[in-house]
């Protein structure tokens, strides 16, 4: 029983003491890299994002959007010529964990938090 009690509070306090690393602001600008799977099959998205614009090459299309920071770690993205009224809606993005040169981050339309996708993407300079 006690090494039990002993083993919880252990346990207890070395989850505690674990903090998330977030240096968001390593990531506001620059050049990336994200991978996923587009009708099972893998797709790149690379990108380039300064402090008010990100230009996206993704399935041989370029698009171009507005970005405006919510905070540290959360941006909304707004494409400049959407072709469709899906394409009208901004994205918002908020990043979960930065490691070195990757965040891991999620990503749903603007006012829909039923359909949150989760990624990862590696910076590249």
């Amino acid at each position: 029983m006690i090494k039990g009690l002993f083993l919880l509070c252990l346990i207890t306090i070395l989850s505690s003491c674990y903090e998330v690393e977030r240096n968001c602001s390593a990531f506001r600008t620059g050049t990336f890299t994200y991978t996923t799977l587009v009708n099972s099959e893998i797709q790149i998205s690379r990108f380039y994002r300064d402090s008010l614009f990100e230009i996206e090459e993704f399935m041989g299309k370029i698009d171009t959007s507005r970005v405006r920071w919510i905070n540290d770690c959360e941006f909304i993205l707004t494409k400049l010529n959407p072709q469709n009224n899906l394409d009208k809606k901004p994205i918002r993005i908020k990043i979960l964990t930065t490691n070195r040169n990757e965040y891991t981050f999620e990503y749903s339309q603007v006012g829909d938090d039923r359909n949150i996708v989760r990624g990862t993407v590696v910076k590249e300079n």
